[in-house]
């Protein structure tokens, strides 16, 4: 028998490693909730008046913020939020146990707590209170496999009445940039209950993203893309079966490193226009000593016509 020839009586050699049926090689699709976040992020806020938010470092795991809002729609209002990042360490930038906490002027309160238990487990928590009123909670459960994201979500349980809110999500990446998945939910109150399904999909590209939610309640499609460093833009289609309604939207981002402003516009198919110009001044506060920290001040212009 000649060099390099396989010998039948002998066993295949094994699988090289990463290439076997356990593997994949595709990556993890991320969360169902951030399939249209890329391209929502292009959209400003839709306010009209100035916002004010200064931010402060007090030390490696602790910051708060201080919001303030001027409208002329309604009265000034302020917000303080505090943000805590843990030591756990489980990637770049990727710290746990997070968390946020927020209260207005009015006395309402928003309060979050995320944790990453294991590898390929996290949860969350949410706690929502208006003025003295508790208004909502919910629980959420992730696991992140190689290829696939499962999640479920508990909202505004009431053991005793049976009622709530069930929500679970599963996305598969399939091949390449292209990644299916669904969302079931099941919903209980005051004797009345049922279930909607949606299906999704997503296909990211070099510098583009497509992603498309067709279900019981309607269809959402969005589309983004990123022409280079400075300029991203983003199309939303939405329709729904309960209202009768589609709306279509446009919007674009643009940044200026050098001058630290960010311009965004949007124009919608009810004729209204969203234009925002976020300015961010460092401020250095100079102490005695020489660890000083950095306030930041981002003022926002909205102007809705």
């Amino acid at each position: 028998m000649r060099h390099g020839s396989l010998d039948p009586r002998r066993p295949p050699p094994p699988p090289a490693p990463g290439r076997g049926r356990g593997t994949s090689n595709l990556p993890n699709p991320g969360s169902f909730d951030s399939l249209h976040r890329q391209c929502k992020d292009v959209f400003p806020v839709q306010m009209e008046g100035v916002k004010v938010t200064v931010n402060k470092e007090l030390s490696s795991h602790f910051k708060a913020s201080h919001t303030v809002i001027m409208s002329a729609l309604g009265l000034p209002g302020y917000q303080f939020s505090t943000t805590y990042v843990g030591s756990s360490e489980w990637g770049p930038g990727e710290c746990y146990p997070v968390l946020l906490g927020e209260m207005d002027s009015s006395g309402s309160l928003n309060a979050q707590c995320s944790h990453r238990l294991t590898e390929h487990i996290r949860t969350k928590a949410v706690f929502q209170t208006q003025q003295d009123r508790f208004v909502n909670w919910q629980l959420d459960t992730e696991y992140r496999g190689d290829d696939f994201t499962a999640t479920l979500t508990l909202g505004h349980p009431n053991l005793p009445n049976t009622s709530g809110v069930a929500v679970a999500h599963f996305l598969q990446s399939v091949w390449g940039g292209l990644a299916l998945g669904g969302e079931l939910v099941l919903h209980r109150h005051a004797g009345t209950h049922g279930a909607i399904l949606t299906a999704a999909g997503r296909y990211t590209g070099e510098n583009w993203v497509a992603t498309l939610n067709v279900g019981q309640g309607g269809a959402h499609a969005s589309y983004y893309h990123r022409a280079n460093r400075q300029v991203q833009v983003g199309v939303e289609f939405e329709a729904s079966t309960r209202t009768r309604e589609t709306s279509c939207s446009f919007a674009y981002q643009l940044t200026l490193p050098r001058t630290s402003t960010v311009f965004r516009a949007c124009a919608d198919s009810n004729w209204v226009v969203v234009v925002v110009v976020v300015v961010v001044v460092v401020v250095m506060v100079v102490p005695a000593c020489a660890d000083s920290n950095c306030v930041v001040v981002v003022v926002v212009v909205v102007v809705v016509c």
